[in-house]
């Protein structure tokens, strides 16, 4: 959400930030609201102010015995009483209508990001890695032989439709073996207090990180109003929501594991095959509630914890800073870590690191009391993946495959493997 004051002071600067997000100028029509609306409340505080001046003088004109001048005041009093109602009414629906058209604006980029109108404007910044070179054809992750007998994709599609997988065996304990590898690593080297949230949330949580109004269909909603997370950013970032948080406590470091679920709403055609795109998948995810001054540093911070993950891993990855098209509503500046596929021969999205500076922290109405006093400012809030579980155990698989459809799994998930190294061509842990 935006600060009304910061548009009506530099509608022009306003404008050109959304221009290079290739977003259509709006400030004429959210101050043509606003003025209206204060136009509304000004005049009803004066009826309000006439309304009071003939109250008082009814007790007089009566007192003195002039029933014309009572009766024409008491009168007045009533018809300033249905005015100064109409007149607020009307400032409401107006409020409204401000509130809401505000909430649709996306977040204003930082000067720092580069301009471009999509994907192709994003820029390189980082490479980890070198791709392994294979003595073969590396296959995508649902072709090799030792994944096969425990990725099922026909009986996910017989339960639920497409976009969905049943993972048994040594897939579904490998995919467990990396959310625990995640968590540990968070809450153990890199600070983050562990959360476990819902995932059923309010409508009013969905609107405080930018889900709500304007993306509901990229969501689902149950019969009874609430909705399911796409991502446990919502429930995380929203533990401050409503609040005044004491200075001292600050930063607040959460991650998460989660289930997420998205419609994946004009995905329509896009990475139908495996389990790249799905309706329903886990991440580990990492949010920062900070104060202003610190929200740079700890995105950098976040960013370090991401590609920590892969590093230990052994997964080559690419770090991308997001063009100004190409980033998500509530961003101000994103990095994309992008992991190596080798069976698509290319590298993909694994993890976005967002701040979102006070955007989600006006939506949500959080805010800090500063230690030296004064009056409570708004808090920034950051979110990042740390990882997307599926995508990373995608990653693990093409990257560890072998000619004969087994898998060499990485030094650091063995502990969480009971000791075993390898997926078994035959789809067993060994």
């Amino acid at each position: 959400m935006h600060d009304i004051r910061a548009i009506r002071d530099n509608p022009a600067a306003f404008d050109a930030a959304l221009a290079r997000r290739g977003a259509n100028p709006v400030s004429a029509e959210i101050l043509a609201l606003d003025e209206a609306r204060r136009a509304r409340i000004t005049a009803a505080e004066t009826a309000q102010a006439d309304q009071n001046r003939a109250s008082r003088e009814v007790g007089a004109a009566k007192a003195r015995g002039d029933e014309a001048e009572f009766e024409r005041l008491r009168a007045l009093v009533a018809a300033k009483k249905d005015e100064i109602a109409a007149m607020q009414a009307e400032a409401k629906v107006l409020d409204d209508r401000l509130a809401d058209a505000l909430s649709r604006i996306p977040n204003l980029p930082y000067d720092d990001v580069p301009d471009g109108a999509d994907e192709a404007g994003n820029v390189e910044i980082n490479r980890w890695g070198t791709p392994r070179a294979f003595d073969f054809a590396p296959k995508e992750h649902y072709e090799i032989a030792g994944v096969a007998p425990s990725m099922d994709f026909e009986t996910a599609a017989k339960l639920s439709g497409a976009r969905f997988v049943v993972m048994s065996g040594a897939v579904a304990r490998l995919h467990r073996a990396l959310t625990q590898f995640m968590l540990d690593t968070h809450t153990t080297e890199n600070g983050l207090t562990e959360v476990n949230g819902p995932v059923l949330v309010r409508p009013e949580t969905m609107f405080g990180t930018g889900q709500l109004p304007k993306f509901g269909e990229d969501s689902y909603e149950t019969t009874n109003g609430w909705w399911l997370i796409p991502t446990s950013e919502v429930s995380l970032t929203n533990i401050v929501a409503g609040e005044i948080v004491d200075d001292a406590t600050l930063p607040r470091r959460y991650t998460a594991h989660s289930l997420c679920f998205r419609s994946e709403a004009g995905s329509a055609g896009r990475d139908t095959a495996g389990m790249l795109r799905q309706h329903q998948f886990e991440k580990v995810e990492m949010v920062s509630i900070t104060k202003p001054e610190d929200s740079d540093a700890e995105q950098k911070r976040m960013l370090r914890c991401a590609e920590g993950i892969l590093e230990k891993l052994g997964i080559p990855y690419r770090t991308m800073v997001l063009c100004t098209g190409d980033m998500g509503f509530g961003a101000r500046r994103t990095y994309d870590i992008e992991a190596w596929l080798p069976g698509q021969n290319t590298y993909r999205e694994i993890s976005s690191v967002s701040t979102c500076g006070d955007f989600q922290a006006r939506r949500m109405n959080a805010r800090f009391r500063p230690a030296g006093g004064g009056k409570p400012e708004f808090l920034h809030t950051l979110n990042g993946s740390g990882l997307a579980v599926g995508r990373c155990l995608i990653a693990v698989l093409e990257n560890g495959q072998e000619a004969d459809g087994s898998v060499t799994l990485p030094a650091a998930l063995h502990p969480y493997l009971g000791g075993r190294t390898r997926l078994t061509a035959e789809g067993t842990l060994a």
